[in-house]
């Protein structure tokens, strides 16, 4: 199985030796962040840093000209990913004969809600998540899409793999996060990631005030620490037709962006630029892993990149609509600090191909131990 590692440009530019190392793992390929949000970051091997804090959600490349007119735009980083960061990686892991995929975080974004709060997702109780851009709003989603297109398709990259192009909602998993103190779930989830700000209070088709109060009834059992559901549950509590109508709506506008962003990147890119995203079957899911519908996302996209951390069970709803040249890669974490297990490499991979999985990624080579990294080296050979 084809095999990419993620990395940063900072765990390779300053490090003469990173892209070789890469390369010896038996990877073909490496996923390398060009847009990326605000991290503290690990680097167990630098020899002129151990760790790395990127301030701000920022573009790792100098941002175009397209920009100089728009409201919304993105930064260039500070001193962790100077100049053209991204270009400079790239043209060193190439050169150490590995394909580079751009690496390109979408609707995750703490500094545009500082800048911008209007912006973002407002929740029942009038909280706004600005690490979070409402995707319903047009001039999110015009940014969201010129950020794509631009950030995709950089010198050196053969295809882009394409993160949070859709829904955010409540998971942030950023800046001391405390959030998990009552259990949500999945309703749960669902319900504090419903947004009502003015875009999508009209595009509900509800009085929004009434949704708002019902949402928030819907959530006091889940404050008591009563259990949790799925779906069923956001249908008993807002009733089956209240809930339809708000995954419809949230439905149309992931979905639409997604055609937008990726008809964006598709203009930019040369034949043969392979468009990924990460994805979820779950299509009310909300984050990193955008909910989408697997029939309607492979028809657009070139493939997607599926959470694997806990399991291959999501693989098989896109098996089913894959074609021949789909690309449906098994993400698995391979770093032990963050709960990955890099010895069962070999067998994780098996499993995922019995799902449907013809690649592999690998999160994240630049995060990983030596013993971590001897482990993936191990488990790839035996592919």
């Amino acid at each position: 199985m084809r095999a990419s590692a993620f990395v940063y440009p900072w765990d390779i530019n300053g490090d003469p030796e990173a892209p070789d190392r890469i390369a010896s793992l038996g990877v073909a390929q490496v996923t390398l962040a060009a847009a990326y949000h605000s991290t503290r970051a690990l680097t167990p091997r630098h020899p002129g840093h151990r760790i790395v804090t990127a301030e701000y959600a920022a573009v790792l490349y100098p941002p175009g000209d397209v920009w100089a007119r728009r409201e919304l735009r993105p930064h260039p980083a500070g001193d962790w990913a100077p100049g053209d960061a991204f270009g400079e990686a790239a043209s060193a892991l190439v050169s150490a004969g590995l394909e580079v995929h751009s690496w390109v975080v979408l609707a995750h974004n703490s500094r545009l809600g500082a800048e911008h709060p209007e912006t973002s997702v407002v929740n029942a109780y009038g909280d706004r998540y600005p690490w979070a851009p409402c995707i319903a709003q047009p001039r999110v989603r015009a940014y969201l899409t010129a950020l794509a297109a631009e950030a995709a398709v950089r010198p050196g990259a053969t295809g882009t793999e394409l993160e949070s192009l859709g829904w955010y909602g409540l998971a942030h998993l950023h800046a001391h996060d405390k959030t998990n103190g009552v259990r949500l779930g999945e309703a749960g989830e669902y319900l504090m990631s419903l947004c009502f700000c003015p875009t999508c209070g009209e595009g509900y088709g509800l009085d929004a005030d009434e949704l708002a109060a019902g949402v928030r009834a819907a959530l006091e059992p889940v404050w008591r620490g009563a259990a949790d559901g799925g779906w069923e549950c956001v249908e008993r509590g807002l009733g089956a037709e209240t809930a339809a109508a708000t995954r419809a709506w949230r439905a149309s506008v992931a979905r639409t962006l997604q055609e937008e962003a990726v008809a964006a990147v598709r203009g930019a890119a040369p034949e043969g630029f392979r468009v990924l995203l990460h994805a979820d079957p779950v299509p009310y899911h909300c984050g990193a892993n955008a909910g989408v519908e697997p029939a309607h996302i492979l028809s657009r996209a070139d493939g997607v990149v599926v959470p694997c951390a806990d399991g291959v069970h999501r693989l098989a709803p896109f098996a089913e609509h894959a074609g021949e040249r789909t690309v449906l890669a098994a993400n698995l974490t391979v770093v032990s600090g963050l709960g990955g297990n890099p010895a069962s490499l070999a067998a994780d991979a098996a499993r995922a191909r019995a799902e449907g999985a013809n690649e592999l990624r690998l999160y994240h080579a630049g995060l990983a131990s030596d013993a971590d990294l001897a482990a993936v080296r191990e488990g790839l050979a035996g592919l």
